[in-house]
């Protein structure tokens, strides 16, 4: 793996899992691999578990990490190429992630979208200018439309406690108060698709997400029928596609919170989210404080998760 910006920079999603899970029964294996190096983690936005699971992997390697909340700690960034700088930017990207690079082996990123350009959104503007210049390889942290750290811990999660060979795995959509990016679904959405699981997205009419991350999912906007037999259910509200970043008939979705009586129907499921959680809102109480609820549990594998691409991307390094 030479990079790690989404599940197609994955040669096999099944091997990873395994490692994932190998690592997590023997953390300190690998510890003389990340020796001497030393992994940036710059931020954009705020981060918990993002931040403490990568940090925490790269410790398990034997790495060293820096960490910078950039929006808050460094310079105000200009990211348009050609702008005249007599505004409030001070350092341009050029610069900033060249420097970044030369500093670490292993840089990761995170940056959220506008919400308000769907085309610079989706062409990850912000994020692959990191790529471009930093030279060195970058993880996702998160960025405008994926979140692939979480989607490969919700992988090795499903793997890890399903119960049939091949469970029925729900997306489901939750109310907000506000737009919400479509990275973590759109993510989500990207692997299960790729794995061997059933797979189905539900959502309100008018949050269809983008095509290019749903090939292969059963889609339906009847929420029963889809929780129906369900082994896993992932709760997640986002924004609409289109009209872009809007959230159209918001006031009459808010049924869509997933409650203990829509899991009758379900095959025991077992509830997923990525976190935070807005608390009935999203997710019901008596989910999250119950049985069904394996939040904890999802949120601890982001640290294999993160050890097991870290852990790859070393290996490149080593072999160049």
């Amino acid at each position: 793996m030479k990079q790690f910006t989404s599940v197609h920079d994955v040669t096999d999603i099944n091997a990873l899992v395994a490692e994932a899970l190998q690592l997590k029964q023997d953390p300190y294996a690998f510890l003389q691999l990340g020796k001497n190096k030393t992994i940036g983690l710059v931020f954009l936005n705020p981060s918990l578990r993002t931040r403490m699971s990568t940090q925490k992997a790269a410790l398990n390697l034997g790495m060293n990490a820096m960490v910078l909340n950039i929006d808050k700690e460094g310079w105000a960034l200009e990211l348009q190429d050609g702008a005249v700088m007599n505004g409030t930017s001070v350092e341009h990207v050029r610069e900033a992630a060249a420097v970044l690079g030369q500093y670490v082996d292993l840089l990761g990123v995170r940056s959220f979208p506008g919400l308000t350009d769907r085309e610079e959104d989706y062409s990850e503007a912000i994020f692959n200018k990191f790529v471009e210049y930093c030279g060195v390889p970058v993880i996702s942290l998160e960025s405008a439309t994926r979140h692939p750290l979480q989607s490969l811990a919700d992988l090795i999660t499903i793997t890890e406690l399903k119960t049939v060979a091949r469970p029925k795995v729900v997306l489901t959509w939750a109310p907000h108060i506000k737009p919400l990016p479509q990275a973590v679904p759109n993510s989500f959405a990207e692997w299960m698709c790729r794995a061997d699981v059933d797979f189905v997205i539900t959502h309100p009419e008018g949050y269809e997400l983008s095509k290019e991350f749903t090939l292969g999912a059963t889609i339906t906007h009847n929420q029963d029928e889809a929780l129906a037999t369900a082994d896993f259910v992932y709760v997640k509200n986002w924004s609409a596609y289109e009209p872009y970043g809007e959230m159209p008939g918001l006031d009459n979705y808010n049924n869509w919170m997933l409650t203990n009586d829509k899991l009758i129907s379900s095959n025991n499921a077992k509830v997923m989210h990525c976190l935070p959680v807005r608390r009935n809102l999203e997710l019901s109480d008596e989910i999250l404080n119950g049985p069904h609820s394996i939040v904890i549990h999802e949120a601890g594998n982001r640290v294999w998760a993160a050890q097991a691409v870290l852990k790859q991307l070393l290996e490149n390094l080593e072999n160049q």
